[in-house]
């Protein structure tokens, strides 16, 4: 195996899926699962596979529906499908305790399967360990529905003009075209410098896809999923939460905290001057921290407390 990821391709539920692989002949510890966010693909990791795989077997997928893996119709695509595609990947391809990592969208479906992937249910092919990189996903207190008739009909509303499959397709057309796709991504990465023309097009290209609309349009009808909290109560193995504290998408600030009231007592926080997209905007420091962690994996890990982090550097805090 070498440090470049080599295509590897798979199915599930008998549709194509794309996948990647790299890593040393003799790799270290538990593979390594890299899972991409919204919208983009195993191209989002260019600069954290090589790094990693110099020591570890890694690999990462295309969620169905996203990047070079099938868009087929009539999936119901979300969290649950997402979940199991990941676990069916680690026991048929992996065959071995594994650390799950997931941006965004990714870092949901990562901790789904993490939770899925222990004890009994799979000896031999546990989760080692979760990374989540500014991860999605509601907490049980977040789903609660709107108050008061006012919120309701504004939810209502807006709701239906989003159902709407000319508005849709119009927001479709908008959102796949380059300039768009770069305006957004300038929005989320506070350092531009990586936002280059080939992150614009790993992003734009799989939208031309057949069923690429189809998909977006489930969007709207995505289930939101297990709660966060139910998940970290279920999770069995070691927690590193990554953030780029400087996301504009998510309010990063108030949602460590809100990690930090549920995640479980042993868990590694590193806090990064970065956007929504650490990994790929500050890269180094990103796989930095992840060899780190994992080279710490096979120590004992003790309850300890650290001083929040410089603006720049990583540092690790363990969340009560």
């Amino acid at each position: 195996m070498l440090d470049q990821p080599i295509a590897q391709p798979w199915t599930h539920l008998g549709h194509p899926v794309h996948a990647v692989v790299a890593g040393p002949e003799r790799p270290l510890g538990p593979a390594v699962l890299l899972v991409h966010g919204f919208g983009a693909s195993t191209d989002h990791w260019r600069y954290n596979i090589p790094a990693l795989a110099r020591s570890h077997e890694v690999h990462a997928v295309d969620l169905l529906g996203f990047g070079r893996s099938a868009k087929p119709a009539g999936l119901a695509y979300g969290g649950g499908l997402w979940r199991d595609q990941l676990v069916a990947y680690v026991a048929e391809r992996i065959g071995r305790p594994t650390v799950l990592v997931g941006n965004s969208l990714g870092g949901f479906a990562a901790l789904a399967a993490a939770a899925a992937l222990k004890g009994e249910a799979a000896p031999g092919r546990e989760a080692a360990g979760v990374v989540l990189v500014n991860a999605a996903g509601p907490f049980s207190d977040e789903q609660a529905p709107p108050k008061g008739w006012g919120a309701i009909t504004r939810q209502t509303i807006g709701g239906a003009l989003l159902r709407s499959p000319v508005l849709q397709r119009l927001l479709f057309e908008n959102l796949r075209r380059p300039a768009t796709i770069r305006r957004t991504l300038n929005q989320v990465y506070i350092d531009r410098t990586n936002v280059d023309d080939a992150l614009v097009e790993a992003i734009r290209r799989p939208s031309l896809d057949p069923g690429a609309f189809g998909v977006f349009r489930t969007v709207f009808d995505i289930p939101r999923g297990q709660p966060l909290d139910e998940l970290f109560a279920e999770l069995r193995c070691p927690l590193l939460l990554l953030w780029g504290i400087r996301d504009p998408w998510i309010n990063a600030v108030g949602r460590r905290q809100a990690f930090q009231r549920h995640a479980p007592e042993i868990t590694t926080e590193v806090v990064l001057e970065a956007g929504h997209c650490p990994h790929d905007e500050v890269p180094d420091q990103v796989n930095e921290a992840l060899l780190s962690w994992l080279a710490g994996l096979s120590q004992p890990q003790e309850p300890r407390q650290a001083a929040d982090p410089a603006p720049v550097a990583a540092s690790d805090r363990t969340a009560a």
